[in-house]
């Protein structure tokens, strides 16, 4: 029995030390890809930026991060035996821009922290504590270096826009990403998130994924409604309803670099809108939609009054509103120039094919009208 009792605690002794070095390998490696992921960031805000506060505030994250980089977290590093030395992912072997560059790291810097702090809670309660506000500084230290890159100044935002004919503006899907992926590769030049029923946490996270795929494209983001959230994942911009927050509120909060549209329904919303100083409006809904439960369509006629009133260099406008390859042609003779979908392009069995398709309608049509 005295054997056997020894046995156990043997064994139970063996286990614990192993959970153990493999919590401080976990702890290891994610120190080592904050401490990384800072110094790619660091080095932009000091001779990228030439901020000395930005510099300064990833030098103080940085050794925060290193009074946690203990010897004993240190000694159970095993390089060679780590599986996950040799996984690459196509994103990781290509960056199109410093912007995006900046964007992976920040991603990557949020997602080690994420981790630091859950397995830190098991380490050192005081562990967990700490990184969780230094998650918290690493998203406002992230927005505020975004805002002020100047490699995506506003007139870069608004040339785009202004080569953007063709808009996709999400739904829910299981595919969400895949979907938007495939439509850039098919021409979209500007993507905007639009989700009402999903909670801040899990917002956040789809917004920052969507950006960084948009920016690798080229492309522009925008986040539906939510101020806030595209300050966070460092998005081109909002677009705004009726009943949201008005433009020039927006407006002070997101600073003059950043892009806002606001959706028009008639006339009178199209002045505001224009008064208001808006980059862009949507035109529509031209037909009924689902995506807008109780709003009457507003019809060819106001896609025609929109065409006679609006300079399209001076305020580029997208007809939106049940659109799909089969009416686009009926829209563009309208006056549509640049147009908006949903589900034309999130419910297509093959968006890249699709966003083709309709871009060749809406660049070819309007060049013989």
């Amino acid at each position: 029995m005295v054997i056997h009792l020894a046995e156990q605690n043997f064994s139970q002794n063996s286990l614990q030390t192993q959970s153990q070095r493999i919590l401080s390998r976990i702890l290891d490696a994610n120190l080592d890809r904050s401490r990384e992921a800072l110094r790619v960031i660091e080095e932009w805000c000091r001779f990228g930026l030439e901020s000395a506060e930005l510099s300064n505030r990833c030098k103080q994250l940085r050794q925060a991060l290193a009074i946690w980089h203990v010897d004993e977290l240190r000694q159970a590093r095993d390089t060679p035996a780590d599986v996950g030395t040799a996984l690459s992912h196509d994103n990781e072997e290509r960056r199109s821009n410093i912007q995006v560059v900046l964007r992976a790291n920040f991603c990557r810097l949020q997602e080690a922290m994420r981790v630091l702090e859950e397995y830190g809670k098991v380490y050192d309660p005081q562990m967990g504590a700490a990184f969780k506000q230094m998650r918290y500084q690493v998203y406002t230290l992230e927005s505020q270096t975004l805002a002020l890159d100047p490699t995506d100044s506003k007139e870069d935002r608004l040339q785009k826009l202004q080569d953007a004919h063709l808009y996709l503006v999400t739904m829910p899907s299981d595919r969400l990403r895949e979907t938007v992926e495939a439509a850039l590769q098919g021409g979209v030049k500007i993507v905007q998130y639009r989700q009402k029923d999903e909670d801040d946490g899990a917002r956040v996270a789809i917004a920052q994924q969507l950006c960084q795929i948009c920016h690798q494209y080229n492309a522009l983001f925008l986040v539906n409604d939510r101020v806030d959230i595209a300050l966070a994942v460092g998005a081109d911009g909002v677009h705004l309803g009726q009943q949201d927050m008005p433009v020039a509120i927006a407006r002070s909060i997101l600073g003059k670099d950043l892009i806002i549209g606001q959706s028009t329904t008639n006339p009178d919303e199209l002045q505001r809108a224009i008064e208001a100083k808006a980059d862009y409006v949507g035109v529509g809904p031209v037909h009924a939609t689902p995506t807008k439960p109780g709003k009457a369509a507003a019809g060819f006629d106001y896609v025609r009054y929109a065409s006679q009133k609006l300079d399209q260099k001076e305020m580029p406008w997208y007809a939106i509103g049940g659109i799909d390859a089969d009416n686009l042609a009926e829209v563009v003779n309208a006056g549509a120039r640049r147009v908006a979908v949903v589900r034309s392009l999130m419910q297509a069995e093959n968006p890249t094919l699709t966003a083709q398709q309709m871009l060749s309608i809406v660049c070819g049509q309007h060049q013989s009208v």
